[in-house]
């Protein structure tokens, strides 16, 4: 019989048998369900084939029925090698003892290296890590996963504006960007200040400069609001003016909100699974049975196993799932309103500065069809308008 390679799993035993009815001896295997492949004739009365390891019980049985004489040529298959590497069982433990070492080693934390940070915020960036128990030493599938470590950092260092987490082999490499400021160079040029948009004056302090303008002034985009000329007309001196102008100016919006919204939101019940995976197939180790809630998320958390540089086909894999309920809200007209009035403002104030903000708003048209209220919306915002322009030959 053919492909009978994965008995070698469970081990298979050559026998030999001779004598009168060798043919008969095989049907009697046969009869009885024992599995004969590679069946080879060297004499007249002379066979020699392969059993399987599970099947040699049940082959001394044919053979007191039978007048051949049975022998038992090889024993081959990993049971047989072993019972065979057992008889050496201390180099056999030693290198059992060896490959545990390295696999725990490949699995642990063995350097952290930070890119881009000076020395204070890589003291603070290790402080953080330490923590939260990324550090040295400590086996990687007990620290929390790259994309969660990145958020603890931006979340809890004010000194960094990004931070890049990626673990290479044993390694932890962090990218930092800082929140480095680079100090304003001096303009030595001469230069107008100009308005960078339509607005009316609120506030302005001049530093440098001409001023041509005054407090509660409509100025145009463009049109100058302090002069780097200054001095008599026939003596003037170029300056790079400097002031501080704040004006109001104003934002077009359309916002619609429907007045009846369905939204899934997650409710804080969760249920934890844990699975062994090898390939592609998941093995339950705990958090057995089907999730009890009707709707939910699944969050996976993966951990590879590693051996040296490579990456093995096991992981360890921490499966949530997050009970989320289906919530349904309805606005009348006069909440819609209000929920479009500050769903625009915060959509202004998101393009402001921290100076900057918004002051005021009006509706130029409200609507309500179909189901949604549609708000046409002109609000009103405080915010720096200063814009500088060289003074060019002839001005």
């Amino acid at each position: 019989m053919k492909n009978q390679w994965t008995s070698y799993l469970f081990g298979v035993v050559k026998v030999s048998i001779s004598g009168r009815g060798t043919e008969r001896f095989l049907n009697d295997c046969i009869r009885n369900n024992i599995v004969v492949w590679n069946v080879k004739r060297y004499e007249s009365e002379s066979l020699s084939f392969f059993i399987r390891l599970q099947d040699v019980h049940a082959l001394r049985a044919v053979v007191k029925k039978n007048e051949c004489k049975c022998r038992f040529e090889k024993r081959l298959g990993f049971p047989f090698f072993v019972k065979k590497s057992w008889r050496n069982n201390g180099f056999v433990l030693g290198l059992l003892a060896f490959l545990m070492v390295i696999f725990v080693l490949s699995n642990m934390i063995w350097g952290i290296k930070v890119e881009g940070a000076s020395p204070e915020t890589e003291h603070l960036i290790k402080k953080e890590l330490s923590s939260i128990g990324v550090k040295t030493g400590k086996f990687q599938f007990l620290v929390e996963n790259p994309d969660d470590i990145q958020k603890t950092l931006t979340d809890n260092i004010q000194q960094i504006t990004w931070v890049g987490v990626e673990l290479t082999g044993t390694t932890y490499h962090l990218k930092v960007v800082e929140k480095n400021q680079p100090e304003e160079e001096e303009l030595v040029s001469p230069r107008h200040i100009v308005a960078q948009k339509e607005a009316v004056i609120k506030k302005m302090f001049v530093e440098q400069g001409q001023p041509l303008t005054t407090l509660n002034e409509h100025v145009s985009k463009g049109q100058v609001l302090v002069s780097g000329l200054i001095g008599k007309e026939d003596e003037q001196k170029k300056v790079a003016a400097k002031a501080e102008i704040f004006g109001e100016t104003w934002y077009k919006s359309s916002i619609t909100i429907p007045l009846k919204t369905t939204f899934d939101v997650l409710t804080g019940e969760a249920k934890v699974k844990h699975y062994l995976q090898l390939g592609s197939l998941k093995i339950p180790i705990w958090g057995f049975g089907a999730s009890k809630f009707k709707s939910f998320e699944v969050e996976d958390d993966v951990y590879h196993v590693k051996f040296l540089k490579f990456t093995l086909p096991i992981a360890y894999v921490n499966e949530t799932h997050r009970e989320k309920e289906q919530i349904k809200r309805e606005y009348s007209v006069e909440q819609a309103k209000e929920a479009a009035l500050d769903r625009g403002r915060k959509d202004i104030e998101d393009k402001l500065d921290e100076e900057e903000k918004v002051i005021g708003e009006k509706v130029l048209h409200q609507s309500n069809e179909n189901g949604k209220v549609k708000l046409t919306v002109l609000y009103q915002a405080i915010e720096n308008i200063v814009k500088t322009t060289p003074i060019v030959q002839g001005d």
